[in-house]
């Protein structure tokens, strides 16, 4: 296992004034760290890639694709740039000296059309990310796509589905992205679901029952890190939470309220709790 968090614990920008937290969170024991990916940000690209290698820490990225950018659109020009917005974000991972980007990578975030996805939305999706996976995979690069609650995304809310979605694509280089705090809403057996996905899983998130730090709540993580070692999961276990959330953020992911005293409390309760139960299991 490789340990990881996820800067939008702190910020969605990572600039030269926040660099500071890259070496805060090598000294904490991670491996590694998270980059929230647009296609402005990070905006010094070869500053942060030289930052990392200097600390020594690997990275990931993470990201959203805009409205006008839905692979899942019945507009065949916003398909198209959907995309091409994934293929932009495959090559600014490469660029960062990254090899995984994940998220909801299937359809633009916040769309909701009132009803259930359609088969032709769901053909839509598939032709996308064979496109897109295409071009990553030529960059090394593999793309684990996240399914959201139901509040956030109608096109893919469980592990199952997100699993056959996968499978129909059919690239070795794209793989599921499961996230414990989507799991805990939709899936009746989130470690069950852990264990059906077995080798189509290729990322994971960890966050608590609400969003805070992992420990804290009500999620069963023996059974879950359980359940990785039971597929013989070896990526990334990355905490991603939003402790210090612009307001564009917050809104978008209705915080509300404090979920930790900061970031830095978050980041650090949260891996040295999720190392010690690791232990404790006998994970590595």
């Amino acid at each position: 296992m490789k340990y990881g968090v996820n800067t939008l614990v702190w910020t969605t920008r990572m600039t030269k004034e926040r660099e500071p937290l890259l070496g805060r969170i090598k000294e904490w024991g991670y491996d590694g760290v998270e980059l929230f990916l647009s296609l402005d940000e990070p905006a010094d690209i070869p500053g942060v890639r030289r930052k990392l290698e200097e600390l020594g820490l690997e990275c990931t990225t993470c990201s959203v694709l805009p409205r006008g950018a839905n692979p899942v659109d019945r507009d065949a020009e916003a398909r198209a740039r959907g995309t091409d917005v994934l293929k932009r974000y495959a090559e600014r991972t490469a660029e960062l000296g990254g090899s995984l980007i994940c998220g909801p990578l299937y359809a633009a975030l916040g769309v909701m059309t009132g009803h259930r996805r359609t088969g032709e939305e769901w053909k839509w999706a598939v032709e996308s990310l064979q496109s897109a996976s295409d071009h990553a995979r030529s960059l090394g690069v593999t793309l684990a796509i996240e399914p959201l609650n139901r509040f956030e995304t109608y096109f893919l809310n469980t592990q199952a589905d997100a699993a056959r979605l996968v499978r129909e694509i059919g690239a070795p280089n794209v793989k599921v992205h499961f996230d414990t705090f989507h799991a805990n809403i939709e899936e009746q057996d989130p470690a069950g679901s852990v264990r059906a996905l077995g080798q189509d899983l290729g990322h994971v998130h960890l966050s608590e029952n609400d969003r805070g730090t992992p420990g804290t709540g009500h999620t069963d993580w023996s059974a879950i890190l359980s359940a990785l070692k039971e597929i013989k999961y070896d990526g990334w276990l990355t905490i991603e939470s939003f402790a210090e959330p612009e307001p564009e953020l917050a809104a978008a992911a209705a915080i509300w309220r404090d979920l930790a005293p900061s970031g830095d409390e978050l980041a650090m309760s949260g891996l040295r709790f999720i190392k010690d139960l690791s232990r404790q299991l006998e994970i590595k």
